[in-house]
């Protein structure tokens, strides 16, 4: 495969993941604000939320094999686990090293949510606050020239403006099950 398709690949593959990424923080947001109408029942937005996720860390394997088998930027394996020890951008790349690192703790930490305790469990799916906006972060410093274009700042617009806007009812919601959680000391 040529050099030119692997960086299309690197660079489609990794606005993709963003885009599913803030899908699932989107429906995250809804779901924990215990959103639900007649075309969206609770378990639908679960559902819809965990195949969003899942989806997004296979295209987040497409985005980083494509990454590292184009030669141009030398990125390594080691890259993707170990943050900023990348010789391209190191900080731009460590940023997307340690998204990558949270995401699959909070996918794993999913899988095995039935094995594990729900307190953990929820402390840790905390970490997607910071996965999502380092994501974000990493896009925009790690491909500047693409970052300037303004269909992929339009799209990042986007994706913020939809995981703010959900974050911003998800604070103001309230719920009965969710205010006695917290008066107890179990938050939400």
């Amino acid at each position: 495969m040529n050099s030119q398709a692997l960086w299309f690949a690197s660079r489609g593959t990794g606005l993709v993941c963003l885009l599913l990424l803030s899908g699932a923080m989107v429906l995250g947001a809804l779901n924990s604000g215990r959103f639900a109408s007649s075309g969206w029942p609770r378990f639908a937005i679960a559902t819809v939320h965990r195949n969003l996720s899942l989806l997004a860390v296979l295209f987040l394997s497409i985005h980083v094999t494509t990454a590292i088998i184009d030669t141009y930027a030398g990125i390594r394996w080691l890259d993707i686990v170990i943050p900023f020890g990348s010789p391209y951008r190191p900080l731009w790349l460590g940023l997307g090293s340690v998204a990558c690192d949270l995401l699959l703790a909070l996918v794993i930490s999913s899988l095995l949510r039935p094995r594990i305790n729900i307190r953990f469990w929820r402390a840790l799916h905390w970490t997607a606050y910071l996965c999502w906006p380092l994501a974000v972060i990493h896009g925009l410093g790690t491909a500047p020239a693409d970052a300037r274009q303004t269909w992929v700042l339009a799209f990042d617009g986007a994706c913020v403006l939809a995981v703010v806007a959900a974050l911003i009812w998800r604070a103001s919601t309230r719920h009965p099950d969710t205010e006695a959680r917290a008066r107890i000391g179990g938050g939400t």
